[in-house]
């Protein structure tokens, strides 16, 4: 009897000491407070945290110098876009590199595609993939993967470049004056939540109808009524044919006249992640704007293979469509990007080591935001190798930044930089050979390629 006493006693004993080794006991309270031994510094350094921005605080005081402005290679530029309060960044991103070569080619003095037009037939179209979706799988439960994705994900204003390639396909383009912006337009979040709030309602319509196929389509396009009455509400008639410097044109021949077609018709989109195998084909499903249109197409590459297909564009003064991680390591005052710009540890006595591969693996970090790849600075102008520094056009303004652009490092663009799009003529023959490959699927709510805003 002793001994089932000591032994149960042990027991509890034991699975006491496990609990209290998982949980925040008062011991382990105690040993934490324990640690902290506040020194006048470590004080100095809490009053100075408790009332700052901590990012002007771990500001890099050594890296204040003047950076340097001049570039190797540059693609001239005429005018700096702003995309305001909107996620429209892939779009802005995009008609800049198309617009970039339709002014030097043309030489004309500026120019700016409607993002109004574009936005107009981009959300248009999105209502309609996510309309026909949902009768796609109105067999799965609600609670599918897939089902889940569309219903959290109706609709929004972001995007990668196949959006902007088979937009332009399919409703060619306007200048920016002939359908200029709108308040909606210009600050989106507004409307996009009534239209993801009607979407939601008309999908689950769809889903709760005994209705065959094809009339299901027919009910779907009488919805689209009412999305289409919403857009024009919101953002103005989109123009079927208009007269501009003294020409008559449609929304396609205007495009055909001034948009380079290998730029949206025959490019490339490159990927550096290193999670993911490199030289492979992956396919990201669902991952489209138009529902007869591409699904998100890229090739994994490590960052050395992109720099130099980049180059090659650079060299030919191509601009590409570019994206990153563009909040990390943003000074945006000076509008650099660099690895030195703040100093974080040495606030909290820390480090913050992980590499690329672990920030992507642990949700740290993916790419963001879209921009216009527009100049590098190479130490070999010889062999053009050895890029020190890149620039980026963006669309935030003209004065953010540096006029407009943000300058990184090439230490900050191997570390932040995840998305390329080029002209397939700068690709090599070995790369292309890689997209003979059927591609590997991966599903669209991956965290990784989630729209750039």
């Amino acid at each position: 009897m002793v001994m089932k006493k000591s032994l149960s006693f042990v027991v509890v004993f034991l699975l006491t000491l496990s609990v209290s080794a998982q949980t925040l006991s008062v011991q382990v309270l105690n040993d934490l407070r324990a640690s902290y031994n506040e020194t006048p510094e470590q004080r100095a350094l809490r009053n100075a945290a408790g009332g700052n921005d901590l990012r002007k605080l771990a500001l890099n005081q050594d890296n204040l110098t003047a950076f340097d402005t001049e570039f190797t290679l540059r693609v001239p530029n005429k005018g700096i876009t702003d995309q305001k309060q909107s996620g429209r960044c892939w779009m802005f991103t995009g008609l800049n590199v198309l617009r970039s070569t339709a002014i030097r080619e043309h030489n004309l003095d500026k120019l700016e595609f409607s993002e109004a037009y574009l936005f107009f037939y981009d959300q248009l179209e999105k209502a309609n993939l996510f309309l026909q979706s949902v009768i796609d799988t109105r067999k799965l439960p609600m609670d599918d993967k897939k089902v889940e994705f569309l219903f959290k994900n109706p609709i929004g204003d972001g995007g990668t470049f196949t959006g902007v390639a088979d937009l332009v396909n399919k409703y060619g383009l306007v200048p920016a004056e002939v359908m200029p912006e709108t308040f909606t337009t210009n600050s989106t979040s507004r409307f996009r939540s009534l239209l993801s709030l009607k979407l939601r309602e008309q999908g689950l319509q769809l889903r709760e109808s005994k209705a065959a196929e094809q009339q299901l389509v027919q009910q779907k396009e009488e919805m689209l009524r009412t999305i289409y009455r919403m857009l024009v509400t919101a953002m103005g008639i989109p123009p079927q044919q208009f007269t501009w410097k003294g020409e008559q044109y449609t929304p396609l021949s205007f495009a055909d006249k001034y948009v380079n077609r290998e730029l949206v018709t025959d490019y490339v989109m490159l990927m550096n992640d290193p999670t993911r195998e490199y030289y492979k084909v992956y396919e990201i499903d669902l991952d489209r704007h138009i529902y007869e249109g591409q699904n998100w197409l890229y090739v994994n590459l490590p960052v050395e293979d992109i720099q130099q297909m980049a180059i090659a564009s650079l060299r030919d003064s191509v601009a590409m469509y570019f994206s990153c991680d563009v909040a990390k390591e943003l000074n945006s005052d000076r509008g650099l990007l660099d690895l030195r710009n703040y100093d974080y540890g040495a606030i909290f006595g820390t480090t913050f080591p992980m590499d690329k591969k672990q920030r992507i693996q642990t949700f740290a970090s993916g790419s963001s935001h879209a921009m216009t790849l527009v100049a590098v600075n190479l130490q070999d102008t010889v062999n053009y190798t050895q890029p020190d520094r890149w620039m980026v056009e963006n669309s935030w303004g003209e004065k953010s930044g540096w006029k407009g652009h943000l300058i990184m490092t090439d230490e900050w663009f191997r570390e932040y930089m995840f998305r390329l799009v080029v002209a397939r003529k700068y690709v090599p023959q070995n790369i292309l050979d890689i997209l003979k490959q059927k591609p590997v699927r991966l599903p669209v709510w991956d965290p990784m390629f989630l729209p750039e805003q």
